[in-house]
């Protein structure tokens, strides 16, 4: 008679193994920040447009710009980051980033111009690169295989908590203290997470990591800025057929084909290509771009719907926003048990209509709306978001093995940050476009040498119409329906991205009982990319 099969051992210590969820906290902390700096933006992105003294009298290309520049630096530098976390260590990248980033956030804080809030913004995004992945990175290493979906899921729900606070903190420092201390807030947060990560987490590494591809980088950064660049500028401008917006556009096509085509060439590439020939892999990823691509560009535009449009502050701004981050707090944690029921294809494209639906929604919304149907819209929004984030989030963290782990976060993480950053590039510029194309004839009444500046946005027509007095009411009246106009044009187009993201993930998720999956070192594909 044979002995029974011995239960493999764990691969996790057990002294990890016992602090697992407390560390689970602490990355979660470092997390809150990179999200909190963007969701307290938002809600900041209409006093800093303000004129001085009260803000920095930015324009809405600059406003973008000081979102995009964070986001640019952090999508290109996820990679490398992602490598530098398996070869050198994740607590010790993880470490570095905070300190980084607490340093560009004080820096930002004391911004003089649109120009220098937008350096050291950037600035900010080199320190958020190299802590986004070691956080999930560390998760997969303290956690087992079958704790990983609920611990990934917290993790998600961990956003759902920054978006929550991000808005009614910005909302709070704006009431009390100057645009600056939506920055300077980032900074204890940053000393707390510091203490408590060299207390508690531990360190680890991949035991056989690749070269660094610096040239692969280099183009993936060049590429993405070349392209959101030329769609800013279209939208700018109002005119995407401008011969600088098309080349520059077409430059950055061009030079991301060419990253792509040396990752494929390289023996040491930043993404390894072969990774996507697993279509479960790709359409994760996919849906994780889109859902970005569409939230960003929706929640940019809804800042200036409920501020400017509704003369909301921005405390109420933020309060306004608190379903959308309730829903993703109760749901993105839940949505696992959800998976396990239904399967992996029906949850996300179940998510993702119901995000087109709440995007389309948008169309409804006018001056004198109830705003209540809003909060209803945003808590549907979240729901959608959490039944995509937590099951693609799973299904890519698990499809490299173990040691990958810095890589397959850095995956995620590009894609959705290159994502957002389209998304608010090329959906804030069909905003500008529709909006500047609504007004133009209601500024003819202005100096000629003023007109292009005061259509370049909903904030700068409204500056204009105050320094007119009287005589300026009419000017606020078309800007509001021009503005609204704008939004809906916007949001079917938002609509319409979310469409085609349930669209892939319907065709290449899989369903409730998948087959199983090689191992990547066999087969080229990865391990247990088409599974939860």
């Amino acid at each position: 008679m044979s002995s029974p099969a011995m239960p493999t051992p764990p691969r996790i210590p057990e002294a990890v193994h016992r602090r697992r969820w407390v560390i689970l906290g602490v990355l979660m902390l470092s997390l809150l920040i990179v999200v909190l700096d963007n969701s307290i933006l938002n809600v900041a992105i209409k006093t800093i447009s303000t004129p001085e003294p009260t803000g920095l009298g930015a324009t809405q290309s600059e406003l973008e710009w000081a979102i995009n520049a964070y986001t640019l630096v952090f999508a290109g530098l996820l990679f490398t980051a992602g490598l530098l976390g398996d070869r050198l260590g994740r607590k010790k990248v993880l470490l570095g980033g905070l300190v980084v980033f607490g340093i560009g956030s004080a820096l930002a804080a004391m911004s003089g111009s649109p120009l220098q809030l937008i350096a050291f913004r950037a600035v900010m995004g080199l320190g958020a690169a190299f802590v986004m992945p070691a956080t999930l990175a560390v998760l997969m290493n303290v956690f087992e295989r079958d704790e990983q979906p609920k611990a990934i899921g917290i993790w998600a729900g961990g956003v759902g908590l920054a978006i929550a606070i991000g808005p009614i903190t910005g909302g709070v420092l704006l009431d009390h203290f100057w645009w600056g201390s939506v920055f300077l807030i980032n900074v204890p947060i940053v000393i707390v997470a510091l203490a408590l990560m060299v207390w508690l987490v531990p360190d680890s590494r991949d035991p056989a990591p690749g070269r660094i591809d610096l040239f692969g980088v280099a183009l993936s950064v060049v590429g993405l800025v070349l392209l959101v660049y030329g769609i800013i500028k279209g939208g700018q401008l109002a005119d995407f057929t401008d011969p600088a917006v098309l080349g520059t556009v077409l430059a950055g096509v061009a030079v991301l084909i060419a990253f792509v085509l040396y990752e494929k060439r390289s023996d040491h590439p930043s993404v390894d290509i072969t990774y996507f020939k697993n279509r479960v892999f790709s359409a994760a990823i996919c849906a994780i771009a889109l859902v970005f691509f569409a939230l960003m560009g929706v929640t940019f535009f809804s800042v200036f719907y409920t501020q400017s449009v509704r003369g909301y502050s921005p405390l109420q701004t933020g309060l306004l926003m608190l379903p959308l981050a309730v829903a993703q707090l109760i749901f993105a944690p839940r949505a696992r048990l959800v998976v396990d029921r239904f399967g992996v294809r029906a949850v996300c494209t179940g998510g993702l209509l119901l995000l087109t639906a709440t995007l389309a929604a948008f169309t409804l919304l006018d001056a004198d709306t109830p705003i209540w149907l809003l909060e209803v819209v945003f808590f549907l929004m979240g729901t959608g978001m959490a039944h995509v984030m937590t099951p693609t989030s799973v299904v890519i963290m698990q499809a490299l093995p173990r040691e990958k782990a810095g890589s397959a976060s850095a995956l995620s993480n590009t894609f959705r940050q290159v994502g957002g950053a389209l998304g608010i590039a090329v959906l804030g510029s069909v905003l500008s476009t529709a909006y500047r194309n609504g007004v133009e004839d209601e500024l003819t009444v202005l100096p000629e040498g003023v007109r292009h500046t005061a259509g370049e946005s909903i904030e700068a027509t409204l500056g204009v119409a105050a320094k007119l007095g009287p005589k300026g009411e009419p000017l606020v009246s078309a800007a509001n329906d021009s503005f609204l106009h704008a939004m809906h044009v916007t949001a079917v187009c938002g609509a319409g991205v979310a469409v085609l993201g349930a669209l892939v993930v319907f065709l290449f998720l899989p369903g409730r009982t998948p087959p199983e999956a090689g191992p990547v070192e066999e087969t080229g594909e990865p391990v247990g990319a088409d599974r939860l």
